[in-house]
């Protein structure tokens, strides 16, 4: 089962660097992320997702691979690697992996402008380097949801929300 962190930032770039940080984690087999997605909050209060995972350039190499083998099949490899590209594509923009946009968004609208949301889904982890490694980030987030124990939730709150000295 995974579990969903979300922290919230001041600014737009920390909850980038975070998500940059739990990425070098995750090849170094510390923590498996399910989804990892940064909302930001511009000025006139638009939230916006960057996605880990940009699936509807995903969809359109894998459909442009199974069209071009089907085009194979058929003689006419570029017709089916373009045909095949489109419909990935499209596939891929439709498919929602993860966090559910909506939730996000929702949530978005409850930081003020100028800020982010690093949105997280941990299918599992190794919690005391994870959290170690985040001590980079005393003082700059706040732990505004999470479905972990109750024992890490206040552990992930101590390292990200106390002030450093």
């Amino acid at each position: 089962m995974s579990n969903l962190v979300v922290v919230t930032f001041e600014d737009e770039s920390t909850a980038f660097e975070m998500r940059a940080e739990l990425a070098k984690m995750q090849k170094e087999y510390l923590i498996e992320m399910e989804d990892a997605v940064v909302v930001t909050k511009d000025d006139k209060g638009k939230a916006k997702l960057h996605q880990a995972v940009n699936l509807t350039a995903a969809g359109a190499v894998g459909g442009g691979f199974w069209g071009m083998l089907i085009g194979f099949i058929f003689l006419n490899p570029l017709i089916g690697m373009a045909a095949g590209a489109a419909g990935g594509a499209i596939s891929g923009a439709m498919a929602d992996i993860g966090i559910d946009d909506k939730t996000m968004k929702e949530m978005a609208e409850s930081f003020k402008p100028g800020g982010s949301a690093l949105f997280v889904l941990v299918r599992k982890s190794t919690p005391d380097k994870v959290l170690e490694r985040l001590a980079a980030f005393a003082g700059k987030g706040k732990v505004i949801q999470t479905s972990l124990t109750k024992d890490r939730e206040d552990a992930l709150r101590e390292v990200l929300e106390k002030a450093q000295i």
